[in-house]
């Protein structure tokens, strides 16, 4: 458990730092045998900055929880 919870925070910080992820996604158009015609759209993965606290506090109460078990 308390890999997972230091991922976790890891996570939880890299969240608030980034709060989105940019790629682009090729869409076929055409398909019509040897001719293919494709698209490229830009995407955005976006997320609020309370998400990555979130994700870091269930990570130290994983941590927190593990070392109250010993």
């Amino acid at each position: 458990m308390k890999i997972t919870g230091i991922i976790l925070i890891i996570v939880g910080i890299l969240m608030c730092v980034f709060t989105s992820v940019n790629f682009t996604q090729e869409k076929k158009v055409i398909d019509l045998g040897p001719l293919q015609v494709s698209k490229k759209e830009p995407r955005t993965i976006a997320w609020p900055v309370y998400a990555g606290i979130g994700v870091g506090l269930i990570g130290v109460a994983l941590i927190a929880s593990d070392k109250s078990s010993k």
